[in-house]
């Protein structure tokens, strides 16, 4: 499964990017998205990493999951990640690395059908729609290849004001909230009584894109948010169920 896009063709600046994505193929593939992630997460957003290898973010979920990335084809690079773990590796694993943060539970009756992705991220000179055109689309062709209907995974929010953003923005997405038998519940949640969540549109933060994307698909929010205290994020819980696409968006990715 590789697509190759020539971001020149998408944007007007000077750098060119020949961009390809694919599963990783090899173990040095899987490394350098483990890189990639250490990178953009330690180095960037402070997460503190339980790593045994120093700049490599590694857990024990990793040899369970299949490495979704992006490559630049000029330089070589993995310039871009996601991480896919199927049903059946889930069982092997003993659960879904949100399970970690959320009771699962009413999911119970999805979980044959449900893929969980995770430690997304995209190199900073690689922020561009043309990337996570790639990466969305690498996931849905998976998707329709294995005959899944179900992704589930958690979006962060920087908790670098205290919480108070993450709150806030929770609070605006009540149309976004799943039926009452998808939600899930926060095995540490956000103390949202205790933040101020009601910010005047001037001192909202710009909602994280990855966010902004699940919601434009036609993601739920199914429920309250937890607090990671290793990535000082507060991480909505997101579903996105195949048959519920935003139609542009089945038509951009899925070419439906």
């Amino acid at each position: 499964m590789t697509t190759v896009l020539n971001t020149a063709e998408q944007h007007s600046k000077p750098a060119r990017h020949r961009l390809s994505v694919g599963l990783a193929q090899s173990e040095r593939e899987i490394l350098e998205a483990q890189k990639l992630r250490y990178r953009v997460f330690a180095g960037e957003l402070g997460a503190k990493l339980p790593t045994r290898t120093p700049g490599v973010d590694h857990d024990i979920y990793d040899p369970y999951c299949q490495h979704l990335v992006v490559r630049d084809e000029n330089s070589g690079a993995v310039v871009g990640t996601y991480r896919i773990l199927t049903p059946d590796n889930a069982r092997k694993i003993g659960g879904y690395y949100s399970e970690n943060e959320f009771d699962l539970t009413r999911l119970q009756h999805l979980r044959p059908r449900l893929v969980e992705i995770g430690r997304s991220c995209v190199h900073p000179d690689y922020r561009s729609g043309a990337t996570i055109t790639l990466l969305w689309g690498g996931l849905a062709k998976f998707m329709q290849d294995h005959g899944y209907e179900h992704l589930i995974g958690c979006a962060s929010v920087s908790m670098a004001d205290g919480g108070h953003a993450a709150a806030s923005l929770y609070n605006r997405l009540d149309a976004h909230m799943s039926p009452l038998e998808y939600r899930v519940f926060p095995r540490c949640p956000l103390p949202l009584a205790a933040l101020k969540s009601d910010l005047p549109d001037a001192q909202m933060p710009p909602v994280p894109p990855l966010i902004k994307g699940y919601l434009r698909a036609g993601a739920y929010v199914c429920g309250d948010p937890a607090w990671d205290p290793d990535f000082n994020t507060a991480d909505l819980p997101m579903l996105i169920s195949m048959s519920r696409v935003n139609e542009r968006y089945a038509k951009h990715f899925m070419g439906k």
